[in-house]
């Protein structure tokens, strides 16, 4: 009898940019970005996960690896008072979660982190990106493509989508300005349905198609995990999002994570991230299985 099938497997491989747990690393986009950082901070791996916070678009991606390098830091003329009767502070290259009641309580929090990732940055040797959207929003005052828009009145900003060219040329500077680091890119299975059904696609295409562009052009030292598609296509379930409808369920990360290891990771160290996830369940009093707060499957 016919072996009943009823999933599509994505094929992957191995990828050409491995990830060893003997490497200083660095993790820039999205909030899936946080998803996938935080399981290797919590397996030991030395990593830094987006020192601004979340990012969604390439443009933001691209600058903020550049003010890491710079380690230029924020000055008062980049703070930014939250629009919707908010008294705090911020600035548009960073997420909210930074935001403080008066600028030199915002200058002194960013800066910190600025400084701390900075020295991260010089040091790693591998980049994950994680971009979400090709649609960003333009601060039609400066011409200033934004990170956030800090709930500020939506007249003051253009929204427009990247073309693929833009996009292309975008990550290419990025990835040819630091030619001692590895970039693994990887897209981001949470839907923008902000952007309608059909928008949402025609951005995911716009960075897929730019990322394939950028691989060929850097095949040394680039690689793509195809997180949507396994997403997209062996978790074709709505149990596998969460209540939202837009975001993964801690489960499906979960099953994202392990597929990602098995791809990165060299074999021989796949025994050692094992103890240490054990080590780790331990620690924590939990089981190695279970719902929300649990420890990652490898």
């Amino acid at each position: 009898m016919e072996e009943l099938k009823l999933q599509t497997p994505v094929q992957i491989g191995r990828s050409r940019v491995v990830i060893s747990l003997k490497d200083k690393i660095v993790a820039l986009g999205s909030c899936f970005a946080d998803e996938i950082g935080s399981r290797m901070s919590q397996l030991g791996f030395d990593i830094t996960v987006n020192p601004f916070g979340a990012l969604y678009n390439p443009v933001s991606v691209h600058n903020s690896a550049a003010r890491l390098a710079s380690a230029i830091p924020f000055s008062e003329k980049e703070c930014v008072k939250m629009g919707a009767g908010s008294s705090l502070v911020c600035s548009f290259s960073h997420n909210t979660t930074f935001a403080r009641q008066t600028p030199e309580e915002f200058l002194l929090n960013a800066n910190e982190a600025l400084a701390s990732a900075a020295k991260s940055w010089k040091a790693a040797g591998k980049v994950i990106v994680t971009l979400g959207t090709a649609w960003c929003f333009e601060y039609i005052e400066t011409g200033e493509i934004v990170s956030n828009c800090l709930k500020i009145d939506g007249k003051l900003f253009r929204r427009r989508r990247l073309t693929v060219r833009e996009t292309e040329s975008i990550l290419k500077n990025m990835v040819a300005r630091f030619p001692e680091k590895s970039f693994i890119f990887t897209v981001s299975p949470i839907r923008h349905l902000k952007d309608g059904a059909h928008g949402n696609q025609l951005s995911k295409s716009t960075l897929l198609l730019a990322i394939e562009s950028v691989i060929e052009s850097f095949p040394d030292r680039t690689d793509y995990f195809p997180a949507y598609e396994i997403f997209m296509d062996e978790l074709r379930d709505y149990r596998f999002y969460a209540p939202d409808m837009t975001h993964p369920t801690s489960q499906a990360a979960d099953y994202i994570w392990s597929r990602f290891v098995d791809w990165a990771l060299p074999g021989e160290e796949i025994p050692e991230l094992a103890e240490r996830k054990k080590a780790l369940a331990a620690s924590l009093h939990r089981p190695l299985t279970g719902g929300s707060g649990h420890v990652a499957d490898i």
